[in-house]
């Protein structure tokens, strides 16, 4: 989830009224020739989630590279993001740096308000960013004005139809193996059959701890979107992606309405109901945030997840792992689990440079080593991304690429006390601890499992041949009882189950303000009945809750919504076929 989706949303208010400071910022200021000297640079981002001065050994790259020193401007973590944003755009002047989302018209409002510069003129040695030619040009597509006026995060060099997760699509079941074995690795039919397992699971470990708070799933709402969160991901086991309020499958063969009687999302729901009544949900998830669910996984109160990057990055550390505990994706026959395809042209947000930043040449340079190699490296965070920067993190050896000690203590994980990653890092590198060191961004330029021109591999080092090759008891104990497979992609494409959804960069069109204001009512509906049909007491009642649903939906006039959903489905469709032809046109098949 996305901490981007949530920066998305964010941003899709304070840009309500951009359109109203037109022409209010100016065209570049004067440039002048760049002396050289320390530069503070002030980056403006949607996706950032902390703000402040940049410090550790992220601080000391920039410093060492580009002399310079970054602040970045978070204004959705503050609480009061409109009135920032409309400060700043007031003045002409977003900031230096500016991390934004593209949808809804954003980008466009950005440049026709002359928030943002073109980097037409300092493209000549850009030699890294020149390689995603069409990602830059799908910027423009969506800006509206010939230029550069950005670059995407993602891009890759792999084909399009060819699954981006590496090992591990970003949703799936995922259970405490561990719990698994204890109970004797019962065989799972269907969904049923695992909503007992789940049970099965809960009981011995209430039993094993002597703690009744354990449950096999735990839910919140902080990130519900459209849709509740929860069911509308868990239609991703099955081939399915939101396009707001459609659930639209990876193949392009079905798209769903929200609303259909019996269909993928009611499916989802009546699962979670039958989980609650079998008293396998958390009573906390109505009113609970991500950082209480997170903390109770880390606890080990949680059996089951549907996400790659909450579970395993919390539990799956190097000691846990030596014992054989972790989670790992469940044996449930019959799923289509969505995969996204690798982006060639990549997605949100984009960087780009501010219209009154000085230095604009520096600025681009910095951008364009985004997309280098080194640059992958850097913008490193830890568990589940590509590796920190080499040497500090790892090592070229005759034999691949190879982690340090301290590369394996921030990327895997030796301590599951230890989330906020505070292993000291050695003063030649910057010094301080790494979690307070990783880059304020968060933004990648190549996507992680993509591969590195320089050492053969991708940047991401679980999928090194070196990693794969080291002894894991959880993994190990998973495999034996998986086929021989050593990853979740692997599993899942042996037998079947997963779906590959293209990786095209499809962006919605502008809606007027009357569609927006109507989905602010269809989601609060949306998910406030979905809420009530997940704690119904038996099916009749959940019956009644998705019928009121939909009739206060058909009262709300949601079928102005659905046709527009409709419709982008169908173009999405239209757009990942497209890549596809124009990929095998340059690459064949």
């Amino acid at each position: 989830m996305s901490l981007k989706k949530k920066a998305s949303m964010a941003m899709a208010l304070i840009l309500s009224s951009a359109m109203a400071l037109a022409g209010c910022g100016g065209e570049s200021s004067s440039e002048g020739a760049d002396d050289k000297g320390l530069m503070n640079v002030e980056m403006f981002s949607m996706s950032a989630t902390a703000q402040g001065e940049q410090k550790g050994w992220f601080a000391k790259i920039l410093k060492d590279k580009f002399n310079m020193k970054m602040k970045v401007v978070a204004p959705a973590q503050t609480g009061n993001a409109e009135t920032i944003f409309q400060t700043r755009a007031a003045t002409g002047n977003l900031g230096d740096l500016i991390l934004t989302n593209t949808d809804n018209g954003r980008l466009q409002k950005l440049v026709d308000s002359n928030l943002i510069a073109d980097m037409t003129p300092y493209m000549k040695n850009e030699k890294n960013l020149k390689k995603f030619q069409g990602a830059l040009d799908r910027v423009t597509k969506v800006a509206g004005k010939d230029g550069v006026w950005g670059a995407p995060s993602d891009v890759a060099t792999q084909s399009p139809s060819k699954p981006s997760a590496g090992d591990e699509p970003g949703t799936a079941p995922h259970i405490r193996w561990d719990y698994y074995r204890e109970v004797g690795y019962p065989k799972i039919n269907n969904l049923d059959d695992f909503l007992d397992v789940l049970k099965l699971m809960q009981d011995k470990a209430r039993e094993d701890t002597g703690k009744k708070d354990i449950y096999a799933l735990s839910l919140f709402k902080d990130w519900d979107q459209e849709m509740m969160k929860y069911p509308m991901d868990m239609a991703s086991w099955y081939g399915y992606n939101p396009m707001n309020t459609v659930l639209t499958r990876a193949d392009g063969k079905d798209d769903q309405p929200v609303t259909k009687e019996g269909g993928i999302y009611e499916q989802m729901l009546r699962f979670l109901n039958k989980a609650s009544r079998m008293g396998l949900v958390d009573p906390d998830s109505s009113t609970q945030t991500w950082d209480n669910i997170s903390q109770k996984v880390h606890q080990g109160k949680v059996l089951a997840d549907i996400w790659s990057w909450l579970g395993q990055p919390a539990v799956n550390t190097v000691g846990n792992k030596a014992k054989g505990v972790g989670f790992m994706l469940a044996p449930v026959p019959g799923l289509k689990v969505y995969a996204d395809g690798f982006m060639p042209d990549g997605h949100d947000p984009v960087i780009a440079v501010g219209a009154k930043a000085k230095n604009k040449q520096r600025l681009v340079d910095f951008i364009d080593w985004l997309y280098s190699p080194e640059g992958v490296y850097a913008t490193a965070t830890g568990a589940m991304g590509q590796a920190c920067p080499e040497k500090m993190c790892w090592e070229r050896t005759k034999d691949g690429n190879k982690m340090t000690d301290l590369g394996i203590r921030v990327m895997f994980g030796t301590d599951e006390e230890d989330p906020n990653n505070t292993q000291p890092v050695p003063a030649k590198f910057g010094g301080g601890q790494y979690g307070k060191g990783v880059s304020m961004m968060h933004f990648t330029g190549i996507h992680k499992n993509d591969i590195d021109p320089t050492t053969k591999e991708t940047y991401n080092p679980q999928l090194w041949k070196s990693e794969l090759a080291k002894p894991d008891a959880l993994r190990d104990d998973w495999s034996a009882h998986m086929d021989g497979a050593k990853t979740a992609l692997e599993w899942l494409q042996k037998h079947d189950e997963a779906m590959v959804a293209v990786g095209a960069g499809f962006v919605a069109p502008t809606e007027d303000s009357s569609i927006k204001a109507l989905r602010g009512q269809v989601k609060s509906e949306i998910v406030s009945q979905s809420w009530k049909a997940v704690y119904a007491k038996d099916d009749n009642e959940f019956d009644t809750i998705l019928k009121t649903m939909r009739d206060n939906l058909k009262g709300l006039g949601y079928e102005q919504v659905e046709k527009i959903d409709m419709a982008n489905a169908k173009a999405q469709t239209k757009a990942r076929q497209k890549i596809v032809k124009e990929w095998e046109e340059q690459h064949g098949k």
